[in-house]
């Protein structure tokens, strides 16, 4: 494998984790940076968010319907929630890279975000990542959640979500984004 090959890898995933981590800590300004300046963030069935600013206001309002609906949520029994605060975590796995050349690099990923419930949810990431300076930036992110606890705190229900499909939507998760998962 060429050197340039195995820096381009290495820098997308520095990527992939600042967006994950950035987004498990509500660092929103932090998680756009995984982004191009006019890069878009789509989540399944719903218009694509174009540049950082979109994405950081849709994660920004959708947060705080995440932590209310996590509010509402009894502790499991056993005690997983850590003294009522918020858990979010995401973890990627299986990071394939299907197209790699020195001006762009198509990338799947899955994920699964535990939270205070335990397993919330899971899905696939579909990236297109460019070169950005030293860096290797989304250009274009498509979140397929795939499935979702029935009381999951980040995924919406498709009632509450217009044009959404039978797996519901994310609310409030870098995944989905952010994770919008």
């Amino acid at each position: 494998m060429e050197l340039w090959k195995i820096a381009a890898r290495e820098r997308i995933r520095d990527s992939l984790v600042r967006y994950s981590w950035s987004g498990d800590g509500l660092r929103l300004d932090e998680l756009a940076l995984a982004f191009c300046e006019d890069g878009e963030l789509e989540l399944r069935g719903q218009a694509p968010l174009r540049g950082r600013a979109a994405i950081v206001a849709f994660l920004g309002g959708t947060t705080a319907s995440a932590a209310s609906a996590a509010s509402r949520h009894q502790p499991p029994p056993d005690g997983a929630a850590v003294d009522g605060r918020r858990i979010v975590r995401h973890n990627l796995t299986n990071t394939r890279f299907l197209e790699l050349s020195p001006t762009e690099a198509r990338v799947a990923t899955y994920f699964t975000v535990v939270t205070e419930i335990g397993l919330d949810h899971y899905g696939r990431y579909r990236d297109t990542f460019v070169p950005v300076g030293d860096e290797w930036l989304i250009r274009h992110r498509f979140v397929s959640t795939d499935w979702h606890a029935p009381n999951s705190t980040m995924v919406a229900r498709p009632s509450a979500i217009s044009g959404s499909d039978n797996q519901g939507a994310l609310r409030g998760s870098a995944t989905q984004v952010a994770n919008p998962g």
